[in-house]
């Protein structure tokens, strides 16, 4: 259900956001999203926790901008892997971090409504 709202996340972003491209429709979404959560899982972790020590943890007493950052970079790196996603800059990137996180809020908020 995670990878649904993600995908879901994924799709609306590309709609809204210039220089932010989705090709494959939501076929396209969902291989990006597994993609995208599968590096999350595995090295998501990492590169919060060595932004946080490199930062002296300042980045752990700002948790939710580190986790923004995380989310950028882990959107490039999916880039770089994907054939599906195209991001045109790092600017383009931060703002489509910022909006799948809006937006999987959203969705796992409104899952969670539905099902209880």
């Amino acid at each position: 259900m995670s990878w649904l709202v993600l995908g879901a996340a994924f799709w609306l972003t590309a709609e809204l956001l210039p220089g932010f491209q989705l090709t494959g429709g939501w076929r396209g979404a969902a291989l990006v999203s597994a993609i995208f959560g599968s590096i999350n899982w595995l090295i998501g972790w990492l590169l919060f926790l060595l932004l946080g020590i490199a930062t002296l943890g300042i980045g752990f007493l700002l948790a939710f901008l580190t986790r923004w950052v995380v989310n950028a970079l882990l959107l490039r790196i999916t880039d770089a892997v994907s054939d599906r996603l195209n991001i045109r800059d790092f600017k383009t990137t931060l703002i489509g971090a910022l909006l799948i996180s809006l937006f999987g809020t959203l969705g796992q908020w409104v899952v969670r409504l539905i099902l209880t």
